[in-house]
């Protein structure tokens, strides 16, 4: 039994190191990352180190930090066209032009210019068309913001009254804020179960502290991949809860901030079912006549504690959205 206890222990001990290093390569990814950085992030040898992510992470840290720094360029393409290759590049911590350009191609099989002329020439076709995969939507985007438009955001609209919904979109300027998190890696899209199992292991840890009673505590669920670009057994989503800045967390418990900025914030009451295609069409009504781009940042949804749904299938839910004029 004890040593049960202990190898539990020691697993909490490693979690909480790995996401310290996944919250610092997030926020580094344009910069030079080094073993030698990320071992004294995550505090342990560098022999040792590059053994334990492996075995959390399934991959290599060198190709994790590859893996994500081709899925965002893979966003931007698409997200912020007037960008060059070359500032994409720069902009996703590659070394060159041509290193991008050869990485990205033995990714994702198509030149940096092919692929944003693929998906943006896909975009505006699906507009017009309204040319939607249902099953696609329903498995693999339940619950998950697409930052590259989507389809049929006409047809999505009709089906969900979006027009009114969509008239309660307002930009915000946001402070910085901590949060208190538990991670998951994997797949989760429509998956109430999973979310539920999260939200209660962070509220068991948050509860007894006494950080549920504050009055401006507020509960999200941050998303750090793209599951048009990312393996559905490699995405990553955050369940967190605000904290004041001094909280101190441990184990599976990790804290992050999120960045301050202007966000566009879209209110919706949604069932399981509805989400991917909320943000589908904040994504890709909503954005593309705003006269705004999205930022790089995180987005989430934010649950209002001061509101509830007269449905009782639904929920009440905040998108927020980061962005930038254009």
């Amino acid at each position: 039994m004890e040593e049960k206890r202990l190898d539990q222990n020691l697993y909490s001990t490693y979690l909480s190191r790995i996401n310290s290093v996944l919250d610092y390569i997030e926020q580094h990814l344009a910069e030079t990352l080094t073993l030698e950085e990320l071992s004294d992030v995550a505090n342990f040898s560098r022999f040792h180190f590059h053994r334990i992510f492996f075995v959390f992470m399934g991959e290599t840290l060198s190709h994790f930090i590859w893996r994500l720094r081709l899925e965002k360029a893979a966003v931007l393409l698409v997200n912020d066209s007037k960008k060059t290759v070359s500032e994409i590049a720069l902009d996703c911590g590659f070394s060159s032009p041509s290193s991008f350009s050869r990485s990205f191609k033995k990714y994702f099989e198509l030149t940096p210019l092919e692929w944003r002329k693929e998906k943006l020439a896909q975009s505006n076709l699906d507009q017009e068309e309204g040319n939607f995969d249902h099953t696609q939507s329903n498995e693999r985007k339940a619950s998950f913001p697409a930052p590259i438009y989507n389809r049929s955001v006409e047809i999505m609209m009709r089906r969900m009254n979006m027009e009114k919904m969509g008239k309660s979109v307002t930009i915000k300027q946001l402070p910085e804020t901590d949060v208190a998190y538990v991670r998951y890696i994997g797949p989760y899209a429509g998956d109430e179960k999973l979310f539920e199992t999260l939200f209660n292991k962070l509220c068991a840890w948050a509860g007894p502290r006494g950080l549920l009673q504050r009055p401006d505590a507020q509960y999200l669920i941050i998303y750090h991949d793209n599951p048009d670009v990312t393996e559905e057994d490699k995405l990553r989503l955050s369940v967190c809860v605000t904290v004041p800045k001094n909280t101190r967390v441990e184990g599976e418990i990790g804290k992050m901030t999120i960045m301050a900025g202007e966000y566009a914030v879209a209110r919706f009451e949604l069932d399981s079912s509805e989400y991917g295609k909320a943000w589908d069409w904040l994504y890709g009504q909503w954005l593309p006549q705003s006269g705004y781009l999205p930022d790089d940042r995180l987005p989430f949804e934010l649950y209002p504690t001061d509101v509830k749904s007269e449905c009782e299938e639904k929920k009440v839910v905040d998108i927020y959205l980061p962005v930038k004029k254009i």
